[in-house]
Parts: structure tokens; sequence; C-alpha cells
């Protein structure tokens, strides 16, 4: 599907016009955005607008790495947006001219839809030329990472939040499962960073002052972003260790326990043991008191060590 967009010389805006419209020089200048394309809508890009082969096969070949090619004429951006359910990363390829910008992905992209309506609600940028509508290209798609990392995050504080010694049924999957997606996101947020840092250092791009300070800005969103995704990043780590430290701690109780009950038997094992061996010779089994005062000596050895434990502190251990 192709959409397009133009400014005429007398500053109209103009939509969805057939593209020889553009050969009749009456846009000073226009933006074609192909998305969802079929192999005819491919071919556009050689027969019509006749961009370089290797420009052109990037387009085709999915997924390159974000990045800023320089031809003669023209700079091709390659970007990433994200499914926001899958979180999989979707190309979307730009070729930026002197007076046109030609959009192509092959995944629907709301961003698309957005910069279009920041446009035609921006009159007073349409001076600006095609870099107009390059900057809020860039800017909607970088707008896009910050929902999905800040509901990564938030999800992430509250987890930290909760993180006690009572949550024992709590799993790390989700956790290790957002360390991966944020993974993922550091894949293409520092690439779209260091793309950013060389349209702003490019002469290539011809960046007017006031350009220059919009697209200065997209730029600092993105440290951000890299700062809040290595923030967050580091916060699954801190979780993780939060948690291993509190399976240990749950299972040096457990152990504990085991502990105490095992000492105390023992001597008590003992002494059931040696009365229970029955030989002939052992004065005390026909002692009339003789199991009284063997259940009695029992008795008084399992509370003294049980005291004897208070007194040491072992059953502070036990408390949260």
């Amino acid at each position: 599907m192709i959409r397009t967009i133009g400014i005429t010389t007398d500053h109209e805006i103009v939509s969805d016009f057939p593209l020889e419209d553009i050969k009749q020089n009456k846009f000073e200048w226009y933006w074609i955005d192909i998305g969802e394309p079929s192999k005819e809508e491919e071919l556009i890009l050689s027969s019509f607008f006749h961009f370089h082969p290797l420009a052109i096969e990037d387009c085709l070949q999915r997924l390159q790495r974000p990045k800023v090619d320089y031809y003669e004429g023209y700079n091709f951006l390659v970007l990433h947006t994200f499914n926001e359910e899958t979180l999989e990363a979707e190309e979307l390829d730009i070729f930026v001219g002197q007076d046109y910008v030609v959009s192509f992905h092959f995944h629907p992209m709301h961003e698309m839809e957005q910069a279009r309506e920041r446009i035609r609600q921006n009159p007073q940028g349409w001076g600006r030329g095609a870099i107009h509508a390059t900057y809020h290209i860039i800017d909607q798609v970088v707008d896009g990472y910050f929902p999905i990392v800040y509901k990564i995050e938030d999800y992430l504080n509250a987890v930290e939040d909760k993180l006690t010694y009572d949550m024992r049924h709590f799993s790390m999957d989700l956790v290790f499962d957002l360390r991966g997606d944020l993974l993922r996101l550091r894949r293409t947020v520092i690439p779209m960073r260091d793309l950013l840092y060389r349209i702003l250092n490019s002469e290539r791009m011809n960046l007017q002052q006031t350009e220059h300070t919009y697209f200065a800005d997209i730029y600092d969103h993105l440290i951000r972003l890299t700062e809040m995704i290595e923030s967050n990043r580091e916060l699954t780590a801190d979780i993780r260790d939060s948690h291993m430290s509190i399976n240990s701690s749950r299972m040096n109780r457990i152990m504990m326990i085991l502990t105490i009950v095992s000492t105390v038997f023992i001597p008590l094992t003992f002494i059931v043991g040696v009365y229970g061996m029955n030989f002939a010779n052992m004065p005390e089994l026909e002692w009339k008191y003789g199991y009284f005062v063997v259940l009695g000596a029992m008795v008084l050895i399992a509370f003294s060590m049980l005291g004897w434990f208070k007194y040491k502190g072992w059953f502070n251990l036990f408390k949260n």
C-alpha cells in the first residue's frame, strides 16, 4: 500500500495523490510511504525512484541493523520499531532527499500514521522541507520505545517492593524473560543512538540550526532510554540476587530446624539403642523403676538441650 502526502509550492498540503503528479514539479517536498508492499510496489524503488541497488537490497533483506548510509543526492536510514505484543524488532527504511522522503516497511506501523497526522497539524514546519517529515518519523519511532520500557520498569519496581521472605511461590522466570526483553531493546536503542549521533555530526544531512536542535532532542531521548534500559537490567540482577538470598536464608532456617531436631534426638537415640541391645547381664532391665528413670532422664536431656539452644539465641533465627 502506498500513502502519499505533499506540500505544494503554494504551501498547501495534498494527500493520497498518484505518483505521476510528482513529475509535474508542483510539490515543494513530498513523502511517499510504501507499507506492506506487493511485488509490484517493491519495484517502484528501482523503476520510479532509481535508488541505489545496495540500498534497495537492504530494504528487501530483513533485518538490518539501524544505520545511515550516504548516497549521491540522498541519504538512506534504517530504523527499528517494536511490535508491542511480541517485542520483535521491525525494520523501517527511509530515503531522504532534498525535496522528498520515501519510507519503506513490510509491517503495519502506527508510527507512520501518527507522524503523518503531526505533519498535517504543524503547518509552521512545512517550510523546512523533507527534513521536517524525517524528524517527525524518527521522533515517533523513538517515542514508541518509552511505553515499552516504562511497562517493564513498573513491573520490576513492583516486584522489588514485594520481594520479601514470604514470597514462597514467586517465580524468577518472568524476571529473566524481562531481562531478555531489555537485551532486545538494548540491541536496537544503542545503534539508534549512534545513528542520531552520526546525523547530528554529519555535513551530508545539511541540518540547519533549528533542525539540529530538534534532532538533538531525539538524541537526548535515546540517551535517556539507554540509561533506563541499563538501570532496569541492573535491577533484574538485584532482584535475582535478592531472590537467591531469600531462598538461601529460608534454606538455612530449614537446616537449622533439622539440626536442632537431630541434635536433640542424638543422645535420646543413643540411650534407646543402649537399652535395646537385650544383653542378659543388664542390671537396669530388672530394676523396678528403671523404665521411669530412663524416660525421665531422656525428657530432662531434651529440655536441657532446648534450653541451652534458646540461651544461645538459636531460636531467634526463626523470627522474621
